[in-house]
């Protein structure tokens, strides 16, 4: 675990993040329900022209980034109840972005090799973005840094398992794995 990621106040603002495959809206999903919170798949907030350029195989940039990190940033920052979001936020800069708009925002990085990421992404047919891109999002991938109050997860784990570890270590007491 990286800083403090016990939840305290009236909701949690989640960001279920990591690199294309690694199941960000899937956990997300089930994350939001567990909780009792809204979610959002960040994919649906990108403009077209982003969605253009994944689906034609080129990595995004900063630039590109930018608009929609500021967007995730403003749907924390305008909602007053629980909600999680599906976003890369593969940078510690991508992060900041959406920190800067609600400090409260903690991250649960989902984690996993490159052969399992790559199964995953060949086992979504129809999906805008091509495996193609996953060598560039790993090279942009910063892990979570001590300060930043967040958790990874090993995407290995059961999608029920991933969402009652978030869970447990979100509400502040974490149920440690049996082995």
């Amino acid at each position: 675990m990286t800083g403090k990621a016990a939840m305290t106040g009236k909701h949690h603002h989640i960001v279920v993040m990591g690199v294309a495959g690694c199941g960000k809206s899937t956990v997300g999903a089930a994350l939001a329900e567990r909780l009792g919170a809204g979610f959002l798949d960040g994919d649906a907030l990108h403009p077209q022209s982003n969605i253009d350029k994944m689906a034609s195989g080129t990595p995004l940039n900063d630039d590109d980034r930018a608009p929609w990190l500021a967007e995730i940033g403003r749907r924390f920052a305008a909602s007053d109840a629980s909600l999680v979001i599906a976003c890369s936020a593969l940078k510690r800069a991508y992060r900041d972005i959406i920190r800067g708009a609600d400090g409260t925002v903690v991250l649960v990085h989902l984690h996993g090799t490159r052969q399992l990421l790559n199964d995953r992404m060949n086992g979504r047919p129809g999906h805008f973005m091509p495996v193609s891109l996953l060598e560039s999002q790993l090279a942009t991938l910063e892990p979570l840094q001590a300060d930043e109050a967040g958790i990874v997860l090993d995407i290995a784990l059961a999608v029920e398992d991933l969402v009652d570890e978030a869970a447990a270590e979100l509400s502040g007491s974490r149920v440690e794995a049996v082995s």
